[in-house]
C-alpha cells in the first residue's frame, strides 16, 4: 500500500507547474486563437494613454514576436477587424470595456496584486471575432502577463544575459481558457547585485561606459520578465541615483521598486556620502549634517516606488563604534522617520521602509532594540545560505511583516565566494522553505554578486519567492529540468539538468576559493573519488557539448560547460599539488611528473577564462571572468593569479628491479635493470607503442646485434618451473621467413633459443585481431630469492612490449598483470 501511495504522490508530483499553465502550442487545433499564422503575427493593440512601462513591456513583446517568427506586429490604438492582441492594466479604457461588457470577471483583477489574465475572447468588440486579452490587475500584473506570452513562445528571460536562442516558428496558437499564475505570495521579491568589481563593473564599463541606465535597462528587463520586483543596486564604488541621473527614472517607469543594502540608508549610496557628505559618518558628533543628507536622499527618491532602508551602520559595512547604543539607533530611526514624513508630506507608515537585522545589528534587535510595527524586519542568513534568525511561530504578526537577506556571493570571512555559482537548489529550497513557514513573507532579497554565472540559482530564487507553496523536495529536480529544456530544447534537458545540479553540488562540498591541495584526504582514496566524480562531470558536459545543436554553443558554454571544465580543472591541479608534496616528501622523482600537471592545470585555467571572456558570444561576456580564484592566502582576493607551490625533486637514473607478486611479476620492457650494448647496434626505446607503455628494440634495423642484452632482477618466493612471456610487436618473419629469435636465461644458466614467427604462413587471424605475439619458455628455478633474468636478441627488427613471468598466479588479461616494481 505504501508503495501505491508514493508513486502516486510522486505522479502528481511530476504535473506540477511552476508558472501558468501551457496555453502556447504550434499546431492547429479548433476554437485555438492563432497569434501567428504562417509567419504573419496579429496587430496589438492598447490605449494611447497607457502606463509607460507597460508599453515598453508591450514593444519587447513585439521583439520578441520578430524574433520567433520574423515579422514584427503593427502597435495600434484602435481595435481592428478579424483579430487582435488587446493588453492593457485594470485603469486602462480598453479592459474597463471589457469588464463593462461582462467579458473580463471583475472579481478577477480588482484589489488584486501584481495579478495577470491572459484569455481569448469572441467579439470584444464590434466587427471583432476574437481577441487575445492580457489584462492585468495593475501596472507590474500586466508586464508579467506580457512575459509570460514570451516565455512560452521560447523566448527565455535569459535570452539577453545568456543568449539563449529563440526558435522559429511560422505558426503558433493559443489554447481556449482563462489563464493566470495568481498573486505572488512575497510581496517583494529581487536581487542585489554586490561585489561587482573587478568582473561585473570592467564588464559593464567596456560595454556600456559603466554601470549606468544602460545596463540597467537590461537588468530591469530580466527581473521583470522572472516575476521580480526588487533592486538593490550595485554599491562597490558606485551610486544608483548619483551615477546616472536616468537610474531612478528608468526604474520607476519600468516598475522595480528600489532599495539600497542593509548599511545604505535613506535612498543613499555609502559613494553619495563619500562625494558630498561633511564631517563624521557618526550621529553622536555629526547629526545634522547626517540629517541633510538623508534629506537630500529622500528629496531625490520621494517620487520613485522605493523600500526605504532605515538605521545606521558603520561607514562602509562595518559596525557601529563601541560607544553607539540601543537608545541612540532608536533615536536615528525616529529622526529619519521624521525626515521621511516632512519630505513626502504622509506618514511615515504610508512609505515602505526595512531595517536590516545584518551581522550586529541582530545583536541590537536581542538585546532589545525595536522600530515600529510598520518597518519591516529584514532577517539575514550568515552570508553563507545558512538562516541566522526566524520570527517566533507565537509572535503577534508585524504590519510590516518580515524579510530575508540572502546570500549566493559574499565577500568576507572565512573567504571570499565571487567566482562561480555553489548554490545547489536543494540547499536554497530547504532554507527559503523554513523562512516561508516561519512567516517570512513580505520582501525576499538576494545577493547575486556579478549576476553572471548564478543564472540558475537567480531563476530558482524568483520562482520560489513568486509562490514557495509549489515547491517540495520531490519536484526540485524538475524545475531544474524545465529550466534546461527551456534553454537547450527538452530533448537535452535532462542530462544538462543533472551536469547542472552535480556540479553545484560539488562546489558547496568546499567552495573554489577554499579548495587547496589539504582540503581532500588520501584516506579511503577521498582524493582520488572527488576528482574522479568531477573528471566524469566534466567528460559527460564536454560530450553533451558535442550532441547540441550548434545554435546552442554560447547559452551552453555559459551555464554548464564552463562552469563544470573550470572547476574540474581546478580539482586536478589541487589534487595534483597534493600528490607532488606527499611524493616530493619521500624524494621520489615521480613528484615532478605531478608538477607538470599543477603547471598544465594552471594554463588551462587561464585559458578557460579567456574562452568565456573573449570567445563566447563574440566576447560579449568580456571581464565577466575577471575574478581571480586562484592563490588565496587570506579571506580577500589577491591581487593576482599565483600558481600553487610544487617542489620538483632532482632526478637520478633510477635503477628498476622487482618482486614476484600473488604468484607473478610483470615488467615493462623499458624498466630494465640494465641494458647492456657493446658493439656497433644499441638500444632504442619508443614511447608510446604498442598496447602500454613503449616499445625496446634495437637500431640501426639494418644490423644484426651483437653482445646486446637486457637483464631484469626480480625477487621470486615460487621455486621450480615457471612461464616467462614475452609480449612482442606484431612484427613478422621479414627474413625469407627464417623467423626472428631471441635468447632467454635465468642467472647465467644455459640459455633457450625461441624463434617466435618463423612458422608464420601469411595466414591472417590471430596476430592481426589482437596485435601482439606471446611467446613463452619455461624455466626452472632452484631457489627463492633474488634472480635474474636475461633477454637476448638475435636478430634485428625485434620489438619488447613486455615480459611477465607466471609463479602459479597469472591470470588471463588483454593488456597483461599490472607492473610489480619493487
Amino acid at each position: 500500500m505504501r508503495k501505491v501511495f508514493l508513486a502516486l504522490y510522486l505522479s502528481i508530483v511530476s504535473l506540477i507547474c511552476f508558472a501558468a499553465d501551457t496555453f502556447v502550442v504550434f499546431t492547429p487545433e479548433p476554437h485555438h486563437f492563432p497569434l501567428i499564422t504562417k509567419g504573419t503575427p496579429c496587430s496589438i493593440v492598447m490605449d494611447a494613454t497607457e502606463d509607460e512601462g507597460i508599453k515598453m513591456a508591450i514593444t519587447s513583446l513585439q521583439h520578441d514576436i520578430r524574433q520567433v517568427c520574423n515579422n514584427q506586429p503593427a502597435l495600434l490604438n484602435n481595435i481592428p477587424a478579424k483579430r487582435c492582441v488587446i493588453i492593457g492594466s485594470y485603469h486602462s479604457a480598453i479592459i474597463q470595456k471589457l469588464i463593462t461588457a461582462g467579458k473580463i470577471d471583475k472579481e478577477q483583477l480588482i484589489n488584486k496584486n501584481e495579478k495577470f489574465l491572459l484569455q481569448v475572447i469572441a467579439k470584444p468588440a464590434d466587427g471583432v471575432d476574437e481577441a487575445l486579452v492580457i489584462a492585468g490587475s495593475d501596472k507590474r500584473g500586466t508586464i508579467y502577463g506580457i512575459y509570460e506570452l514570451s516565455k512560452q513562445m521560447g523566448v527565455s528571460p535569459w535570452y539577453w544575459w545568456a543568449d539563449v536562442p529563440v526558435i522559429q516558428q511560422e505558426n503558433v496558437y493559443i489554447k481556449p481558457g482563462i489563464y493566470t499564475d495568481g498573486e505572488p505570495k512575497v510581496e517583494y521579491r529581487g536581487i542585489f547585485i554586490n561585489d561587482e568589481w573587478p568582473s561585473f563593473g570592467n564588464w559593464a564599463k567596456a560595454k556600456f561606459g559603466g554601470i549606468n541606465s544602460k545596463v540597467y535597462k537590461h537588468v530591469f528587463e530580466l527581473v521583470l520578465r522572472l516575476k521580480g520586483n526588487f533592486v538593490w543596486p550595485a554599491m562597490w564604488g558606485s551610486a544608483f541615483y548619483d551615477d546616472d541621473p536616468q537610474n531612478g527614472q528608468l526604474a520607476n517607469t519600468m516598475g522595480i521598486v528600489m532599495g539600497t543594502s542593509h548599511h545604505e540608508p535613506m535612498a543613499l549610496a555609502q559613494q553619495d556620502w563619500k562625494r558630498r557628505g561633511k564631517g563624521e559618518w557618526d550621529y553622536n558628533h555629526n547629526a545634522q549634517n547626517l540629517r541633510d543628507f538623508w534629506t537630500y536622499g529622500i528629496e531625490r527618491a520621494k517620487n520613485w516606488e522605493s523600500v526605504i532602508t532605515v538605521g545606521m551602520r558603520g561607514d562602509g559595512d562595518e559596525p557601529m563604534s563601541e560607544g553607539a547604543n540601543i537608545s541612540l539607533l532608536e533615536n536615528i530611526v525616529k529622526d529619519q522617520r521624521k525626515i521621511i514624513e516632512k519630505v513626502t508630506g504622509k506618514k511615515a507608515k504610508e512609505t515602505p521602509q526595512v531595517w536590516a537585522l545584518y551581522k550586529e545589528v541582530q545583536e541590537y534587535y536581542d538585546k532589545g532594540m525595536r522600530v515600529p510595527d510598520d518597518i519591516t524586519l529584514l532577517l539575514c542568513d550568515d552570508n553563507w545560505g545558512n538562516v541566522r534568525k526566524l520570527p517566533n511561530l507565537n509572535e503577534k504578526p508585524r504590519t510590516g511583516g518580515y524579510g530575508m537577506y540572502y546570500h549566493f556571493d559574499y565577500v568576507g570571512a572565512p573567504r571570499n565566494s565571487k567566482w562561480i555559482n555553489i548554490n545547489p537548489i536543494p540547499r536554497i529550497w530547504e532554507q527559503m522553505n523554513l523562512t516561508y513557514e516561519y512567516g517570512v513573507r513580505k520582501l525576499w532579497i538576494v545577493n547575486v554578486g556579478d549576476l553572471k554565472p548564478m543564472e540558475y540559482p537567480i531563476t530558482f530564487f524568483m520562482d520560489m519567492a513568486w509562490n514557495p507553496e509549489k515547491f517540495n523536495a520531490h519536484n526540485l529536480k524538475q524545475h531544474t529540468e524545465d529550466f534546461c529544456a527551456q534553454l537547450f530544447g527538452s530533448q537535452y534537458a535532462k542530462e544538462a539538468a543533472r551536469i547542472l545540479s552535480l556540479y553545484a553540488k560539488y562546489n558547496r562540498r568546499v567552495t573554489p576559493e577554499m579548495l587547496n591541495a589539504k582540503t581532500y584526504s588520501f584516506n579511503y582514496g577521498e582524493w582520488e573519488r572527488v576528482v574522479d566524480e568531477y573528471n566524469a562531470l566534466a567528460l559527460d558536459a564536454h560530450n553533451l557539448g558535442f550532441l547540441l545543436p550548434a545554435t546552442y554553443r554560447d547559452t551552453y558554454d555559459q551555464i554548464i560547460s564552463y562552469p563544470v571544465q573550470a572547476c574540474s580543472n581546478l580539482y586536478n591541479m589541487y589534487y595534483a599539488q597534493a600528490r607532488n608534496h606527499a611524493l616530493a616528501a619521500k624524494l621520489d622523482p615521480e613528484a615532478n611528473q605531478w608538477a607538470d600537471k599543477v603547471e598544465a592545470c594552471y594554463l588551462r585555467d587561464s585559458l578557460l577564462t579567456h574562452h568565456y571572456n573573449k570567445v563566447i558570444s563574440n566576447g560579449k561576456w568580456d571581464h565577466m571572468m575577471d575574478q581571480i580564484h586562484i592563490g588565496y592566502t587570506s579571506w580577500n582576493s589577491p591581487k593576482k593569479r599565483t600558481m600553487p607551490k610544487v617542489t620538483r625533486i632532482p632526478e637520478k637514473e633510477r635503477t628498476y628491479t622487482f618482486q614476484e607478486v600473488d604468484g607473478y611479476v610483470a615488467m615493462e620492457a623499458e624498466h630494465f635493470t640494465r641494458a647492456i650494448a657493446e658493439g656497433e647496434t644499441s638500444w632504442n626505446i619508443i614511447p608510446d607503442f604498442g598496447k602500454t607503455l613503449s616499445g625496446v628494440t634495437t637500431i640501426p634495423v639494418t644490423k644484426t646485434p651483437e653482445r646486446m642484452y637486457l637483464e631484469y632482477d626480480v625477487e621470486m618466493k615460487k621455486t621450480g618451473k615457471v612461464r616467462v612471456d614475452l609480449l612482442l610487436a606484431p612484427t613478422l618473419n621479414f627474413n625469407d621467413n627464417e623467423g626472428l629469435s631471441y635468447a632467454v636465461s635465468f642467472d647465467g644458466d644455459k640459455e633457450q633459443i625461441i624463434n617466435f614467427n618463423g612458422h608464420y604462413k601469411g595466414d591472417l587471424g590471430k596476430w592481426q585481431a589482437n596485435p601482439i605475439i606471446e611467446s613463452r619458455s619455461i624455466h626452472q628455478l632452484d631457489k627463492k630469492g633474488k634472480h635474474t633474468l636475461r633477454i637476448r636478441p638475435l636478430n634485428p627488427g625485434i620489438v619488447i612490449e613486455k615480459i611477465m613471468i607466471h609463479a602459479g598466479g597469472l591470470k588471463n588479461s588483454y593488456l597483461g598483470a599490472p607492473e610489480t616494481c619493487k
